[in-house]
C-alpha cells in the first residue's frame, strides 16, 4: 500500500508495522512502574512487613508475566487508538508517520490486531490473579472507550480524566505480586494503600506531562480539532493548572510524614520531595509567551516534558532502592505497614 502523506516511505514489513502500532517506547515507562511495584511488594515481604512468602523465583515469574501481558494489553490499546484516530493522525506532524496514515496497514487491520493482543495480554494476568486481569481490562477499556472515544475530542480536561488508564500499572503489578494474600472479592482491596498511592502519583503526573507536550507542539492539536487545554484556555491557563498539579505531587510525596501507616518509607518521602521540587522548577520555568524555535516548538515546555519522564522513573526507582534497605537500618525513616 502507498501512503497519502509520503509515498517515498517504503513498507517496513508487517513485524515493524505491528511494533509501531503498539508504541513500545511509550509502554516502557508504564512497565517500569509495574515492575517497581512488584519489587516494592516483594522487598517489603522479605523484610516481614507483608505476611507472604515470596522467593526470588516468584518475583522473576511475576515480573516476566507482567511485562509480557502488560506490553500486549497496552500495545493493543495503542493500536485501537490509532484505528480510532485514523482521521486526525494525518493532520499532525507528531502522528502523520504512523502506519495507518502511511498506508502500511488498514485501519481495520490495526483494529483487529489491537483487539487480539489487548484481550490476550489482559487474559494472561489470570495466570497470577484475577484482580490483576480485572485492572488490565479496566485500563484497556478506559483508555479506548472513555479517553479515546468519549473525552479526547470533547473536553479540554481529556487527559486529566483519561489519565486513570495510564495510572493502573502499579496497581496491576501489586495485585500480581500479592496474589497469595488478597482474598477479598472487592477489586479495590489489594491489602495495602501503597499501590493506590502509586496510582495517584501517575494520575497527578499525567496532566502537566502531557500539557507540556501540547505546549511545545503548540498548534498541532488545533489542526486536528482536539481541545487540549492550551488550545482552548490558552498557554497561561495551562501553565497555571500544571503548577497546581505540581503542588499536589509535592503533597502526595509528603503523605508518609502525616500518615506513617501508608506503608511508604519516610526516607522515600524526603527524596520524593526533592525530586518533585526539581520537576516543579521546570514547570515554573515555562514561559507562556516564549517565542517558538525554528521547529515551531516552545523550548522550555519541551524541557519540562522530557524532565517529567525522568522524574516519574526516578520516583519509582528510588522507592525500590529505599525498600531494599532493611528497616532496622532505616529506623524511623523506614516503612510502617
Amino acid at each position: 500500500m502507498t501512503g497519502a502523506n509520503d509515498e517515498s516511505i517504503s513498507h517496513p514489513g508487517m513485524l515493524s508495522v505491528f511494533l509501531q502500532l503498539m508504541k513500545l517506547r511509550v509502554i516502557v515507562l508504564l512497565q517500569i512502574t509495574a515492575v517497581c511495584s512488584i519489587l516494592v511488594h516483594d522487598l517489603l515481604a522479605r523484610h516481614d512487613l507483608i505476611a507472604i512468602d515470596r522467593t526470588w523465583m516468584d518475583t522473576i515469574e511475576t515480573v516476566v508475566i507482567t511485562v509480557i501481558a502488560g506490553t500486549l494489553s497496552a500495545g493493543g490499546s495503542n493500536a485501537i487508538n490509532m484505528w480510532y484516530d485514523a482521521d486526525i493522525d494525518p493532520l499532525m506532524r507528531r502522528t502523520k508517520n504512523r502506519p495507518i496514515p502511511l498506508g502500511h496497514i488498514s485501519a481495520r487491520g490495526a483494529l483487529i490486531f489491537g483487539i487480539i493482543i489487548a484481550v490476550l495480554g489482559s487474559s494472561l494476568f489470570f495466570l497470577v490473579h484475577w484482580k490483576a486481569a480485572f485492572w488490565s481490562f479496566f485500563s484497556v477499556g478506559f483508555y479506548v472507550f472513555i479517553y479515546s472515544m468519549l473525552l479526547k475530542r470533547r473536553t479540554s480536561q481529556n487527559i486529566v480524566i483519561g489519565g486513570a488508564a495510564g495510572a493502573t500499572p502499579p496497581v496491576i503489578g501489586w495485585a500480581a505480586a500479592a496474589a497469595g494474600t488478597i482474598e477479598s472479592s472487592n477489586p479495590f482491596d489489594l491489602g495495602s494503600a501503597i499501590p493506590w498511592m502509586l496510582f495517584m502519583l501517575i494520575f497527578l503526573w499525567t496532566p502537566p506531562h502531557f500539557w507540556a507536550l501540547a505546549l511545545y507542539r503548540s498548534g498541532e492539536y488545533a489542526k486536528a480539532n482536539v481541545p487540549m487545554l492550551n488550545e482552548v484556555k490558552g498557554p497561561e491557563r495551562t501553565v497555571l493548572e500544571s503548577k497546581i498539579y505540581c503542588v499536589l505531587l509535592l503533597l502526595l510525596g509528603a503523605v508518609p510524614l502525616f500518615w506513617p501507616e501508608s506503608g511508604l518509607p519516610l526516607l522515600w518521602s524526603i527524596i520524593a520531595t526533592g525530586l518533585s521540587l526539581w520537576y516543579a522548577k521546570s514547570v515554573w520555568n515555562i514561559d507562556p509567551l516564549e517565542d517558538f524555535d525554528e521547529n515551531g516548538r516552545m523550548p522550555k515546555a519541551a524541557k519540562s516534558f522530557f524532565r517529567s519522564l525522568y522524574y516519574l522513573g526516578w520516583m519509582f526507582l528510588v522507592l525500590v532502592v529505599v525498600c531494599a534497605i532493611p528497616p532496622t537500618l532505616l529506623g524511623p525513616l523506614g516503612p510502617i505497614v
